[in-house]
C-alpha cells in the first residue's frame, strides 16, 4: 500500500502523454519538437529561460492541445527528473497538496479562495488555519543542480512585488507565506537566485522574518503523478546574508557574425572567427556596473574586452556573485569545455593562459557549459552553506 491510498487521486493530465525530443525554441512560448522521427511544433506554457532544461535532444512529455499548435509541453527531463514546465498547473498541484495536508507548515489549513486580489495584483491562495487567515503565493522552481535549487531563472519584477506585498500583509496582522514548488527531491538547500535577480534575492532576505518561506521538493513519475511525500528543503539564511552582494565573477558571451581583424591594444591584431567568445572577468564591488559597461559600445577602450565589444554583434553577461576569488578557477574550468583559448587575452595580471575562450556554436546550448555555470552559481555553495544547516 502506498501513502497515496488514503488520498484523493491527483491527475496532472487526462489521457496518455507522448514522448518527444526538444529541437529548438522558436520564441518564449513555442518550441520545435520531434515525435517519432517527425518534427512539429508545441506550445510551451513557461516563459522562463530554462537554459539548463531545454538543451538539444532533451526528452519532453507532451499532451495534445486544443489550441493553434497540435501539442503542449507538460514536462522535460533534467538530471533524471521529470520537471513540470506547465506553469498553469502549478496551483492545481499545490491545491491538492493543501487539501491532503502534504505541506507540513500548512497542515490543517483550509482553502477559502484562490486568486485573491490584493491592491493591484493577485495572491494565489487565501487560507484559514486556527482562526488565522494566511495569504499564500506559489512559485514553480525548475532551476536546480545536484545539491541546490534556486528561483527565479530570469529577472522577475512581479516576483519581487509579491514579496513586498506579502510583507505588507504581515504588517497588517495577517500571516503570509511563499511556497516554492521545486520540481526535484535531489536538492538539499534552496536559495533565491541572486546571480540572476539580485533585487528579488535582497527583498526576500530582508523580509524573511515576515514571510514563511516554504520550499518543497516533488518527484514526478513517468505519467506525471507525484511519487513520494513532498520533501522539505532548507534555506541557509545566515549564509545568504553574508554571500549576497554585488561582487564576484562574470562571464560575458560575445557573438561575432563574420571574420574580423581586431586591434587589441598591446596584444596587436587578433583574427576573430564567426562564433562565440566567452570572457571571464571579476569585480570586487559594483559587479552590475562593470558588466553593464561591457554591454555598451562607444566608450573609452581600456581593457582588452572593450575592443571585443566594439565588433561583437551581441553580448550577454552572466554574473556569478560571490565573496570568493574564483576568477582564475572559473577560467580554468571554462578552458576545459571551450574549443580553444585566445592566448594572453585578459590575463596580464595573473598566471592564466587566457580569460577569453572560443566556441564555434552558442555555449548556452551546450550541456557542458551549462553544467559548469550551474556548478559555479549553485552547487559550489553546497560545501560552504551545507555545513551550517
Amino acid at each position: 500500500m502506498s501513502f497515496f491510498d488514503n488520498f484523493s487521486e491527483f491527475e496532472l493530465c487526462e489521457g496518455p502523454l507522448l514522448l518527444g525530443r526538444f529541437l529548438n525554441r522558436v520564441n518564449r512560448f513555442v518550441v520545435q519538437v520531434e515525435i517519432e522521427g517527425s518534427a512539429t511544433f508545441s506550445y510551451l506554457p513557461n516563459p522562463g529561460r530554462l537554459w539548463e532544461i531545454l538543451l538539444p535532444g532533451a526528452h519532453l512529455l507532451l499532451a495534445p492541445s486544443r489550441g493553434e499548435l497540435p501539442y503542449k509541453v507538460i514536462a522535460a527531463k533534467r538530471l533524471g527528473n521529470w520537471v513540470m514546465l506547465h506553469t498553469h498547473m502549478v496551483n492545481d498541484v499545490v491545491d491538492w497538496m493543501l487539501r491532503n495536508d502534504l505541506i507540513a507548515e500548512l497542515a490543517g489549513a483550509k482553502i477559502l479562495k484562490r486568486e485573491i486580489t490584493v491592491d493591484k495584483s493577485r495572491i494565489d491562495f487565501l487560507l484559514m488555519k486556527g482562526g488565522e487567515k494566511i495569504f499564500l503565493e506559489v512559485k514553480s522552481c525548475t532551476l536546480f543542480g545536484r545539491h541546490v535549487a534556486a528561483f527565479p531563472d530570469a529577472v522577475t519584477a512581479r516576483g519581487r512585488k509579491h514579496v513586498e506585498e506579502l510583507a505588507s500583509l504581515r504588517e497588517k496582522g495577517y500571516r503570509a507565506a511563499l511556497l516554492f514548488l521545486v520540481n526535484s527531491q535531489t536538492p538539499e538547500i534552496f536559495v533565491p537566485d541572486y546571480h540572476t535577480d539580485l533585487a528579488f534575492a535582497i527583498s526576500l532576505i530582508r523580509h524573511r522574518n515576515a514571510i514563511d518561506v516554504i520550499p518543497v521538493g516533488v518527484d514526478w513519475s513517468d505519467n506525471m503523478s507525484i511519487r513520494d511525500l513532498p520533501a522539505k528543503i532548507s534555506v541557509p539564511w545566515e549564509f545568504l546574508e553574508e554571500e549576497v552582494a554585488d561582487r564576484g565573477v562574470y562571464l560575458s558571451i560575445f557573438e561575432i557574425d563574420e571574420f574580423k581583424d581586431v586591434e587589441v591594444g598591446a596584444l596587436g591584431t587578433l583574427k576573430m572567427h564567426p562564433g562565440y567568445y566567452v570572457y571571464v572577468g571579476s569585480a570586487a564591488n559594483n559587479l552590475t556596473a562593470r558588466i553593464n559597461r561591457h554591454a555598451r559600445k562607444r566608450k573609452n577602450l581600456h581593457w582588452h574586452v572593450d575592443y571585443l565589444r566594439e565588433v561583437a554583434k551581441n553580448v550577454l553577461n552572466l554574473p556569478i556573485r560571490t565573496r570568493d576569488d574564483i576568477e582564475c578557477l572559473t577560467a580554468s574550468r571554462l578552458s576545459s569545455v571551450a574549443s580553444h583559448a585566445i592566448h594572453g587575452f585578459g590575463s596580464s595580471d595573473c598566471r592564466c593562459e587566457s580569460h577569453l575562450f572560443y566556441f564555434p556554436s552558442d555555449p548556452l546550448k551546450m550541456a557542458k557549459f551549462i553544467d559548469m555555470l550551474i556548478y559555479f552559481r549553485f552547487d559550489r555553495l553546497w560545501d560552504k552553506a551545507g555545513v551550517r544547516l
